[in-house]
């Protein structure tokens, strides 16, 4: 499959451009400099097709993704550069995938683009990452045999944060107040105190605060819920406020960090309470995977014919989580 990889000098873009190549795509990197864009691909074990386009620039767009079956748009921050490249995909008609952590971006792709995609034939996914897609996952199983929860909270811990650019790039730019959902409606998250949350070891009880990342927009598209609540230790967030902190440095053959995460989804029915976690290793590296076998699933026969899906709405979310622990991509998953 031809897939189009938009921003692919980035750091997680070059994440999933290897990743295609290890499961037999063929990427067609994109970028807005062909010269950083060459200079980054130089980094890949095999020879990647480059091509130059500009979001301001509907024509080279539509050269660019001229025979290409999908999108992945890895160039943050999605609050400016989503629409040019869905509307984009939507003229070649093929499949738009992005990372999006914004919440700003992902509303937006979904009052905008939903009916577009549907008359099309095209599935529009934002968010299919780290943040997003993976506690979509992990909330979607957690309900699974339920219509209808009390609430789900989702806590992050990473023991450290080193941040992109992209990611400073996109801090700066996403200004808008964050959203929770509180008795079904997404509102402004009210002001909280820190709290604590038992995580798993080697993590064990973390200072936490609250802080809504796109899964809070995806999780009630498909799941009945009254409330959504997400949290984020404390350690790393000094890490990204910090601006003498590095980026990520390859500590692996793969060009992954050392960097550990643990994710926990608890959805609570009345007096019932099932608590889904999964760990891992560096929170831009397993967003490659993530993407890539929602990509493949959808092409593949996801359910649906076309529209604009979360993920935990478009895929089998146990098998989908099991599948990444089997590829050894997160660790075990462990529900109870």
């Amino acid at each position: 499959m031809n897939v189009a990889v938009y921003g692919a000098s980035g750091h997680t873009a070059r994440f999933v451009i290897a990743e295609l190549l290890r499961r037999g795509h063929t990427p067609i990197a994109i970028g807005r400099d062909r010269s950083k864009t060459a200079a980054a691909l130089a980094l890949q074990e095999r020879r990647v097709e480059l091509r130059t386009a500009g979001l301001d620039s509907p024509e080279s767009l539509d050269l660019a993704f001229s025979g290409t079956e999908a999108v992945i748009h890895c160039a943050g921050p999605f609050l400016d550069t989503a629409r040019p490249v869905i509307e984009a995909a939507l003229r070649a008609r093929i499949h738009y995938f992005d990372l999006t952590a914004e919440q700003g971006s992902a509303l937006d792709t979904f009052a905008k683009f939903d009916e577009r995609a549907r008359e099309r034939g095209v599935f529009v996914v934002p968010a299919t990452g780290f943040y997003g897609g993976l506690a979509d996952l992990m909330a979607t199983r957690a309900c699974d045999g339920w219509s209808a929860v009390d609430r789900i909270d989702v806590a992050v811990a990473l023991d450290s944060w080193f941040p992109t650019r992209g990611t400073r790039r996109t801090g700066e730019r996403n200004t808008t107040p964050r959203l929770a959902l509180i008795e079904g409606t997404l509102q402004k998250m009210r002001p909280a105190g820190s709290s604590s949350w038992s995580f798993s070891e080697p993590f064990g009880t973390q200072d936490v605060v609250e802080l809504p990342f796109t899964e809070t927009i995806l999780i009630p598209r498909h799941i009945r819920v009254r409330d959504v609540c997400n949290y984020l230790n404390q350690a790393p967030l000094r890490d990204l406020r910090n601006p003498e902190t590095p980026e990520p440095v390859a500590a692996d053959e793969r060009g992954r960090s050392n960097q550990r995460f643990v994710v926990d989804a608890v959805a609570r029915n009345g007096d019932a309470r099932r608590r889904v976690t999964v760990a891992g290793r560096d929170i831009y590296a397993v967003t490659a995977p993530i993407v890539v076998e929602a990509l493949d699933r959808a092409c593949n026969g996801a359910s649906g014919k076309g529209g604009a899906f979360g993920l935990g709405q478009l895929v089998d979310a146990s098998d989908f989580l099991e599948t990444l622990a089997h590829r050894g991509e997160i660790d075990a998953v462990t529900a109870t």
